[in-house]
This record gives structure tokens, C-alpha cells and sequence, in this order.
């Protein structure tokens, strides 16, 4: 199959021993200008430079970071993303931070197949709040099945673009203004998309996002999250760190948050762990989101197609659409999980979810077609001696 991208895998690091490996949406490969960047950065710059580089732009590097991915990645204009803390810490400021904007709006929206992580957090801040939960239950989740929930009483919404065990691609836009015609708010999990599937959060009205950086933004194990802010919305985050006041080195009694997006932060930025997301965002510019997005496409279709005719046993988790698919593709099978380790060590690495699916999460800009094929044949020979 006629790969126009694999021009860009060689600007990839290898991985010794690995053939296939199919977890790009779990965690990215490094860019070799990433080890690069990272190592002149502790020669020159923290070594160099020592505290004298907090002066020197470490300290404006959330927000010009943030910028950077709002253009390339989100659909953002200046000033309404930042870098910092993980997806769980930036998850529950902007949702606390929505829910008390309106007092008399009393209940949170969730999808109950939702990662756990947003589960949870929504479920914290409901106890916190003594507010409620209200659950869609089962399926993708659609506009339909989002207006048969929200209501007068909605304060935000939570969803994921890219849902995490299925791969189901929701309509930002159209959920949205369902969300909107409610009067609450509209916040997206875009862990599963950024970088891999165009987003415009501007354009759609959305009014917060948030994001990890380590998946198909290869930004490193651990590395930020990111928050996205619609400029224009005052919101007033619960954790009132330093860094988000108004004059942080005035180091004064009382805390003043700051205007726009840098009231967003709290405490010190994580200046190592932001670097590497800058060599894959540049690449990206380079390439464009929808090359990105069309190999992603043929990429899982291809899956699709090998686990049709090498697979039969397994059942396919993932919409068969492409408008409706993400970039990785599930199939459950009750002896996956017996066979993981198995695969592991023939250097074939794609993902367990419970309880009986694998994925294969295909990065396009690192991901070949031949991969592909390898790792769904090893899938299927280790099944075969299970069977």
C-alpha cells in the first residue's frame, strides 16, 4: 500500500527488538530532534544558564507553548491555552471551575463509558459540591443521546472526541451546540485526538478543553497536559497557585488570579517536560492535520480489512465509518489477554484493554502499513495456539 508519509518515520528513534508497535495512542515514539532538544537544554540552558533562565523565557513557556498547539493542533487563537499540570489536576479546575459559575445549575454530564479518569474526577467535584451526575448510558455517544440528558439544570458537559476503548469519533461541533442550547458548558477530552484528527475549537464554539501531550503529541512518558479556555469566559480555577496570580513575584497577602489564560496555572511549569511536544508539533505544521488524518484513515481501515480475513474470531469494537473512527482500532476476544505477553516478546506491542480488547493504536507520522500487517499476522498465530 502506497504510504505518502513514510518519508517521516526516519526522523523517528528507534526501538531495538520492536517490529510492530501499535501503542502510539498510548505513548508516542521520540522525535530524534526531541533527544536533541532535550539534552542541549540541560547543556546549555540549565547548566548554562542556571536560574538566570527562569528571566530568560523559561517562565513564558506554558503560554508560548500553548499558542503553538492552539495554531497547529486545536483551532485555537492566541491566548487561550496553556501547558501545565496533568489531564486529571487541569480537569478538575476547569470543571470545578464551571461548575461554580451558576449555583442554580446543579448537575454534570458523563458519558458512563467515559475514561475512568473523568469519571472520577466528575464524581469527586459532585461530592465536593453536592452536585449531581447525570449518566448517558451505552453506545456512542450522539447529539440525540445528549440532548436526552442535558437540561435547565446542567452546569457542563464532559465527553471525549476520541473514545478510549472503541475509537468512536463524537461530533464536536453538533454536541456542542446541543450543550449550548441548554445554556451549560461544553468541555472535551481530546487525549485521543490531538495530533492525529483536525479539531476546531474556536470554530465550534466549544467553551473548554483539555488534553495529554504523550500520545500522538509524543511529548514523552509524563509529560503536561495542556487546557484550552474560550476566550471571553471568566472562570475562577480552584487551585490558586503563585504562578496564576496577577503579580506573582509581588509574592503579596491575598490572591488576585490572573486575566485570560495564565489564570489557568498554579503552581511551576515543568519546563523539561514541555520541550518535547514542540519537535512533534512542528511536525505536524510541516506535514498538515489532514495528511495526518488521511493516512490515519487508511491506516485503520487496513487494520480492519487484515482482522476481517486473519481474524475471524474476534469481534471488531470499532466503528467500520471512518467518519465515526479515531485512529485506533479495538477487537475483543476473550483469549487476548492470555496472549499479550506472548507478543510482547516476539517485539509485536499493541494495547490491552479489559475486558477482552486489544488495541491498535496507529500514529501515522511513525506507524507503517507493513507494521500493521505483522503485528494483526502475530496476533493471529499466537491465537491459533490458543484455540
Amino acid at each position: 500500500m502506497k504510504d505518502l508519509l513514510a518519508e517521516y518515520r526516519s526522523r523517528f528513534v528507534e526501538s531495538p527488538g520492536v517490529v510492530a508497535y501499535l501503542d502510539g495512542n498510548s505513548l508516542g515514539r521520540p522525535l530524534a530532534a526531541s533527544v536533541d532538544r532535550i539534552a542541549a537544554f540541560a547543556t546549555e540552558q540549565w547548566a548554562g544558564r542556571l536560574i538566570r533562565g527562569w528571566d530568560e523565557g523559561w517562565l513564558d513557556l506554558p503560554l508560548a507553548i500553548g499558542d503553538e498547539l492552539g495554531r497547529v493542533v486545536l483551532g485555537a487563537a492566541p491566548g487561550q491555552v496553556t501547558i501545565g499540570d496533568s489531564t486529571t489536576v487541569l480537569l478538575y479546575k476547569l470543571v470545578r471551575a464551571a461548575a461554580d459559575r451558576d449555583e442554580g445549575r446543579t448537575e454534570l454530564v458523563i458519558d458512563r463509558d467515559d475514561f475512568p479518569t473523568d469519571r472520577y474526577v466528575l464524581e469527586g467535584i459532585a461530592r465536593e459540591r453536592g452536585l449531581t451526575v447525570r449518566w448517558i448510558d451505552e453506545g456512542d455517544v450522539t447529539p440525540d443521546r445528549v440532548a436526552a440528558v442535558v437540561g435547565p439544570k446542567t452546569a457542563v458537559v464532559v465527553l471525549s472526541h476520541i473514545a478510549y476503548r472503541s475509537g468512536f469519533l463524537a461530533d464536536i461541533p453538533a454536541i456542542t451546540s446541543v450543550v449550548h442550547d441548554a445554556g451549560a458548558l461544553m468541555l472535551w477530552d481530546l487525549c485521543h485526538s490531538a495530533g492525529v484528527a483536525p479539531i476546531d475549537l474556536d470554530a465550534a464554539g466549544v467553551d473548554l478543553a483539555v488534553g495529554c501531550t504523550y500520545k500522538y503529541l509524543n511529548g514523552g512518558p509524563g509529560s503536561p497536559a495542556f487546557a484550552y479556555v474560550r476566550a471571553g469566559l471568566h472562570l475562577r480555577q480552584p487551585i490558586q497557585g503563585w504562578l496564576g496570580s496577577r503579580t506573582p513575584f509581588a509574592m503579596g497577602q491575598g490572591y488576585e488570579p490572573a486575566d485570560g489564560i495564565r489564570g489557568m496555572l498554579s503552581g511551576t511549569p515543568p519546563i523539561i517536560g514541555m520541550l518535547a511536544m514542540r519537535d512533534m508539533v512542528a511536525l505536524i505544521d510541516e506535514v498538515g492535520l489532514d495528511a495526518v488524518r488521511a493516512k490515519s484513515i487508511a491506516l485503520t481501515t487496513f487494520a480492519i480489512e487484515l482482522a476481517d480475513s486473519r481474524l475471524p474470531a474476534a469481534r471488531l469494537a470499532t466503528p467500520r465509518d471512518p467518519a465515526h473512527r479515531g485512529s485506533h482500532v479495538t477487537l475483543d476476544h476473550p483469549a487476548f489477554e492470555s496472549i499479550m505477553p506472548k507478543l510482547w516478546a516476539r517485539g509485536v506491542i499493541p494495547d490491552f484493554r479489559r475486558p477482552d480488547g486489544i488495541r491498535l493504536g496507529l500514529s501515522p507520522l511513525s506507524t507503517s502499513f507493513d507494521e500493521v500487517e505483522l503485528g494483526v499476522d502475530a496476533i493471529a498465530a499466537e491465537l491459533a495456539l490458543v484455540s
